[in-house]
């Protein structure tokens, strides 16, 4: 996989608010915010879309989760409610082929989106 924007954020090459960070995951703050909190949570391991996740990814993909609920209850969303959402491929609004989770909240949010 090249080199992609969310990689350069982890690598420190591009600046970021950078809310969590540890050996395996980095989240934060989108710059294009959806909702008042909107969160992205990534593996530092370049993954493009979660159809490449391998069974052997499977306690990054847990470990992505928990980060995204610590940061729900940090940012004060976790009580009144969040939405987590992993975009697959171009088609469903992925734009950077770097896996990532969307953590969002801070306003009511309507399903469907839109």
């Amino acid at each position: 996989m090249s080199e992609t924007l969310f990689s350069k954020i982890a690598a420190g090459e591009i600046p970021a608010e950078i809310l969590y960070e540890d050996e395996e995951i980095v989240a934060f703050r989108d710059v294009s915010p959806q909702a008042p909190v909107h969160v992205l949570v990534i593996p530092r391991k370049p993954i493009p879309t979660l159809n490449a996740v391998q069974p052997e990814d499977a306690h990054l993909i847990g470990r992505l989760l928990l980060v995204a609920a610590q940061i729900a209850a940090r940012e004060g969303i976790a009580e009144s409610g969040y939405r987590t959402v992993i975009n697959c491929n171009a088609g469903a609004g992925q734009t950077v082929f770097h896996l990532h989770l969307h953590v969002l909240g801070g306003r009511p949010l309507n399903w469907p989106p839109g």
